[in-house]
């Protein structure tokens, strides 16, 4: 697979025209400002009576309404949550756009499940950064970057390629490294890495320990250092250096354990039902039940999301994070 560098991109592609970016929200204010500083015209794109008006206006930014940002660019980037990418693109953006205009995602959720459908002339690209909007500003901040993947979906210009790439470069995404792929293979991945690894794996495992050892009448407390404290030790040394650097900073003892007790907890029946959650993503079950539930004002949704943040695990780290005074500054330095 071929990793492309700034010398591989075209800037000038993305550079020589105005661009809007609609949201300004962790990606939205960090792909701005990148561009801004990467000498791009950039212009943003908000709904009346954002939240976020202010704070881009205050970073030097000229707020206009989605429809006339969308009108005034030749390159909209659509930096919002998916499940509002449909009715801002029918109502706002879609009908100010030119033949030869570019549509940047920054996830190809709504275009492969066809709940944006850009016209024909219309080049539509995507432009991902493997990182939280923060570490994308901050990379860039101190002359790196955040590795990105970029995809064409389709290419009315003859120059998608070039516009996907250019703004990869121009937000910094080609110092670390940019990887061409597929809106499909993006969307897919990402929502599989989501549920079954990442999110919906982890802290499904995290609770499983914590359970396993509070019911076994252990102190709750020692379940939560020992379960979800300590777990981003290993995740930050998985981070860093992969499998063989967390073996060179752990223990024989955990070593051996993590040889033969991890398959007898992530075994072939966690293999199964992660084909599984990977079938619903590829056959569009998982989208369109998530479609359904925001359409009906997703009510299973917040039911089960106030469930999870009621578990007793929360409420001991509540306690125990409290006694740790460089997450409460790390919370300061982040508002």
């Amino acid at each position: 697979m071929q990793v492309f560098t700034d010398n591989d991109a075209k800037p000038a592609s993305v550079r020589d025209h105005k661009v809007a970016i609609i949201g300004y929200g962790s990606q939205g204010r960090a792909h701005a400002l990148n561009l801004k500083d990467s000498g791009c015209d950039v212009i943003i794109g908000l709904r009346e009576g954002s939240s976020t008006t202010a704070k881009a206006q205050a970073a030097g930014f000229t707020v206009m309404s989605v429809a006339e940002a969308s009108k005034a660019a030749k390159l909209v980037a659509i930096l919002t949550p998916d499940m509002s990418h449909e009715a801002i693109f029918d109502s706002e953006i879609a009908p100010n756009l030119e033949a030869g205009d570019a549509l940047l995602f920054a996830h190809g959720f709504t275009v492969l499940y066809e709940r944006v459908k850009p016209a024909d002339d219309i080049d539509v690209i995507m432009v991902a950064p493997k990182g939280p909007g923060d570490l994308v500003r901050r990379e860039y901040e101190r002359g790196a970057g955040v590795p990105c993947l970029f995809a064409v979906h389709q290419d009315a210009s003859g120059e998608a390629r070039d516009k996907a790439l250019g703004y990869a470069a121009l937000i910094g995404g080609t110092v670390a490294g940019a990887i061409q792929t597929t809106f499909r293979e993006e969307t897919e991945t990402d929502l599989f890495g989501e549920q079954a690894v990442l999110c919906g794996g982890a802290t499904e495992l995290v609770v499983a320990g914590y359970e396993t050892l509070t019911e076994a009448g252990y102190a709750p407390e020692i379940a939560y250092y020992e379960c979800l404290h300590e777990l981003k030790l290993i995740v930050d040394l998985l981070y860093e250096g992969g499998l063989t650097k967390m073996h060179e900073f752990i223990s024989e003892t955990a070593i051996y354990g993590d040889l033969v007790s991890g398959p007898r907890v992530i075994n072939d029946e966690t293999r199964a039902r992660m084909k599984d959650v990977l079938t619903d993503i590829q056959n569009g079950t998982f989208a369109r039940n998530w479609v359904a539930e925001n359409e009906a004002g997703k009510p299973k949704y917040n039911a089960m999301l106030e469930a999870d943040m009621n578990q007793p695990i929360e409420e001991t780290g509540k306690r125990l994070r409290a006694m740790m005074p460089w997450l409460q500054q790390k919370r300061k330095n982040a508002a």
